[in-house]
């Protein structure tokens, strides 16, 4: 049976440019990161503005949110890493060892970790717990800027401007690198950690089998236009979403590799859908697409949480 895809609601954040959301660990509430150098945090359901954020002295490029959802750490072009109280929204931590502006972030599974990657083409691991200043590791493999950085309970995966995807094994301090061909804009996990889910430069998202490297499928359609478009799977690892310079969100079907849907909001856009989230329990989408975040279900789903 194919699967319905409802449109649900368009928020303007009113922060310039979203340049990435993101629900929380539970899916509860989601983090926008604006051009205007602030963090919101929203109930996208309602939908309402919780708390605003301020304190980066540029754009801000991505944020997470931890475990527990009492911190949010975010990330911007002003070379800063800081790590937010949710509740009071003053920073608790701020790292600045990066040489360039940092693009991702995130914590790792029990959020004792900050892991970044900058266009200094390194990523950086802070512990958040320690009063260190100085980042506890800085992973230097990289040839070019790093454009995304996942962390599962012992892997590092990082995507780089150089065409190649890393996976870092934290336990046993091991390397694993592929070569896509191209400039890589997003890599992530698959929701069962056998796959990866590379974007390319070269408008092919690949997914790739994590151990053997070998290349299990190929999507195509959506439209690059040399942006940094991010890309993922479904709750259910059944499908591949993608954002796409023509403002739509892509879905493929991750079997067989057609297009599934072009989902997209009540009123047409001149801006790409360039950061996307889904919720982690439920196929429940959120894409930033120019000033505004627009959010999707599939029709099992209410709209109320």
């Amino acid at each position: 049976m194919d699967t319905e895809y409802k449109f649900l609601r368009e928020i303007d954040c009113k922060q310039e440019a979203v340049r990435s959301v993101r629900f929380s660990v539970d899916g509860s509430y989601c983090v926008t990161c604006g051009s205007d150098r602030k963090l919101k945090l929203w109930n996208p359901y309602k939908p309402v503005t919780l708390k605003t954020y301020g304190g980066h002295g540029d754009e801000v490029m991505d944020a997470c949110a931890s475990c527990d959802s009492s911190q949010i750490v975010s990330c911007g072009l002003d070379k800063s890493v800081i790590v937010w109280d949710v509740s009071t929204g003053v920073p608790v931590r701020r790292f600045r060892g990066h040489a360039g502006p940092v693009t991702t972030v995130r914590f790792n599974e029990e959020s004792s970790m900050v892991v970044s990657g900058s266009r200094d083409n390194s990523v950086m691991c802070w512990d958040v717990r320690s009063k260190a200043q100085e980042a506890v590791q800085s992973l230097n493999d990289a040839k070019d800027s790093i454009s995304s950085v996942r962390v599962s309970d012992h892997e590092i995966l990082s995507g780089s401007f150089d065409g190649k995807v890393r996976t870092y094994d934290i336990r046993v301090g091991q390397l694993c690198a592929d070569y896509m061909g191209d400039a890589i804009t997003c890599a992530s996990f698959t929701r069962d950690g056998q796959c990866l889910v590379v974007s390319c430069a070269d408008d092919v998202i690949r997914l790739i089998d994590k151990d053997s490297g070998e290349q299990l499928g190929e999507f195509r359609g959506h439209i690059g236009k040399d942006l940094c478009l991010e890309s993922s799977v479904d709750c259910q690892d059944t499908k591949i979403l993608s954002g796409s310079a023509d403002g739509k969100l892509w879905v493929w079907d991750l079997v067989s590799q057609k297009v599934v849907a072009k989902l997209s909001g009540f009123k047409p856009t001149k801006y790409a859908t360039v950061s996307i989230s889904v919720h982690p329990q439920k196929n429940c989408f959120l894409a930033s697409n120019g000033f505004n975040i627009l959010m999707w279900s599939t029709s099992s789903h209410t709209d109320d949480e």
